[in-house]
């Protein structure tokens, strides 16, 4: 086996020509082995094995500096970099993250997993190399799904203007996530059948030098094409052409899916652990194309992941021309939106949280800055401990960020029923925009759920009535809530339960009447507290004399940590709180 005497690019350099597709076909083996016991991005490592191996036999990093855009295609990238086992060995398979990561190894440039990235990243290294009159190579590989992120035309734009030594990569699998939406798409599709010699070629317009590899699965093609840009003192692109999911039937088959999979079955690919028969994607999208009859007005939006609101390819066929895809573009898709409540449309955008972090302008400037004018709705989802755990895809830093947005309601939700009644409520709403952020936990329901009589765009729920401790648990940590407060019954401490519906927006009147029925005010969420919905709490209560104590998750990139494991470090268990409470009634 080569893959396992591999410890560096040296080594890979070191082999025969004859040995590198056995080298290929042990990585791919690796890639779904690993993915299957642990998941990860099957489809666009699968995709670029061949082009990896071919980089670390031309360019020598870490002194060669290749940045690999969303880092959705380091799998190859890092067993040819020292951390093989991490692949091969099951004992070893947490090792290493799914994303680039520099504490992981000097040839990981930068912590990255979010995409359009990487020509920008290019330029600044390219533009420090020459102030420095160093020589060395940049290469910024890039997915074609990656060109449709504003960044990309950003970096692309500045590098042409630059003129200074970049290769830009760009890995073309004819895939985002999902099937690719925008423009650019076309003149890619042009250029493949052409064999690169399409009239019109978006890179040459910009100002880039351009070469066309056809078969982008050639190693001896690929290290052959890459050499002769070694060196290269302008930008140039290699418009490679290459299969998402090659090397597993499964993938090849259905990419939209195998882009990430959870742990599964290697020889039937099924899952290894069946999914849920319900989940909110799956709620949200069968309201959202139910509701589609009786509104003509309704506009689903996504950017690029149109599985977190539940649009499968069978549900994007029913919504027809009112399901749209802007690709991974989330700046355009809030403004999009805003454009669209503007125009009377009833707009509703999914978005990951994580990926909502990229949109902040747009979200103030575009859609909050117009609030009575553009009452659309986002659908907020993975905004929880329980969502993504990786550090580049965390996503409960939304409360501190939305609740900066002036005009902006942004609802927290319980259950099924409360869910898709406020989604019902937003759609409705004229006076500004309103998010939701979805559960992420398992769905739960509330038979005796009832609208509040005020609508949500204020007011809380007292769900419990006590008189020594108000609890208020926000969202998915409700049910946390009621194990406290039933623990606390048990002591003999009578808890008030409050759900507070709104993440950003403090209930004054209530938190004043809380304040002088209690002697303890105690705020459970599953966001960051710095600026989140505790402090704001904290903050109306300044002048009252009552304990105020807010639990929370910390303002830090955590990386792969188990949820459980975290809401304990942070004290929100039952007996964690459960304790604090009774020091402090004692107190």
């Amino acid at each position: 086996m080569y893959l396992e005497r591999i410890n560096g690019p040296e080594d890979v350099k070191a082999l025969p020509s004859s040995a590198l597709q056995t080298l290929c076909d042990e990585i791919r083996t690796a890639i779904i082995e690993r993915s299957a016991h642990v998941g990860g991005h099957m489809g666009p490592n699968l995709a670029v094995v061949e082009l990896t191996v071919a980089l670390h036999r031309v360019f020598s990093t870490p002194r060669d500096k290749i940045v690999f855009d969303v880092s959705h295609q380091t799998y190859a990238h890092k067993m040819l970099t020292g951390r093989a086992q991490a692949f091969l060995d099951p004992a070893r398979y947490e090792d290493v993250s799914g994303f680039s990561n520099p504490g992981e190894s000097e040839h990981d440039l930068f912590a990255m997993g979010h995409t359009s990235t990487s020509v920008s990243l290019a330029c600044g290294l390219a533009s420090a190399r020459d102030l420095a009159s160093e020589r060395y190579d940049v290469v910024a590989v890039i997915g074609d799904g990656s060109l449709s992120g504003g960044l990309a035309f950003e970096g692309l734009d500045n590098a042409a203007a630059l003129g200074s030594g970049i290769i830009v990569v760009v890995n073309d699998n004819e895939w985002s996530i999902a099937p690719n939406h925008g423009g650019i798409y076309r003149n890619l599709a042009e250029l493949r059948a052409t064999g690169g010699r399409a009239e019109r070629n978006v890179f040459r317009s910009l100002g880039f030098d351009y070469r066309y590899l056809e078969n982008g699965h050639d190693v001896a093609a690929l290290e052959a094409a890459l050499a002769e840009l070694r060196g290269c003192e302008h930008p140039v692109v290699l418009h490679v052409h290459t299969e998402k999911g090659r090397g597993y039937a499964p993938a090849l088959a259905d990419p939209e899916t195998w882009h990430h999979a959870a742990p599964f079955d290697v020889q039937t690919g099924l899952p290894a652990v069946p999914g849920a028969s319900v989940d909110y994607a799956r709620i949200t999208g069968e309201f959202l194309v139910g509701h589609m009859e009786a509104d003509q007005r309704l506009v689903a939006v996504s950017a690029a992941t149109p599985y977190i609101m539940g649009f499968t390819p069978e549900m994007r066929e029913r919504a027809g021309r009112r399901f749209v895809d802007v690709g991974i573009a989330e700046e355009h898709a809030v403004t999009y939106v805003t454009g669209l409540a503007r125009a009377g449309a009833h707009p509703v955008l999914g978005v990951y949280a994580t990926f909502l972090q990229r949109a902040y302008d747009e979200l103030w400037h575009d859609l909050c800055l117009n609030a009575g004018l553009a009452p659309a709705t986002i659908l907020v989802f993975g905004a929880s401990a329980y969502g993504t755990t990786d550090a580049t895809h965390l996503g409960f830093f939304d409360i501190p960020m939305l609740g900066a947005m002036p005009g902006l309601t942004y609802l927290a939700p319980t259950c099924r029923e409360e869910y898709l009644d406020m989604l019902s409520w937003a759609l409705a709403y004229e006076d500004g925009p309103v998010a939701i952020r979805v559960p992420v936990a398992d769905v739960t329901s509330r038979p005796d759920f009832e609208r509040p009589e005020g609508g949500y765009a204020r007011g809380w729920e007292v769900a419990r009535r006590g008189c020594d401790v108000a609890l208020l648990a926000l969202g998915d940590l409700f049910p946390l809530g009621e194990k406290i407060a039933d623990a606390l019954a048990a002591r003999g401490v009578r808890a008030t339960l409050v759900n507070p519906r709104l993440a950003t927006t403090a209930d004054e009147d209530l938190l004043g009447r809380l304040a002088a029925g209690h002697r303890v005010i105690v705020t459970l969420e599953d966001g960051i507290l710095e600026g989140g919905f505790g402090e704001r709490v904290a903050r109306a209560l300044a002048c009252d004399d009552v304990r105020v104590r807010c639990y929370g998750l910390p303002h830090a990139f955590v990386d792969r940590y188990q949820p459980d494991e975290l809401l304990a470090r942070c004290g929100m268990t039952v007996e964690g709180v459960v304790s604090d409470v009774l020091a402090l009634l004692e107190a």
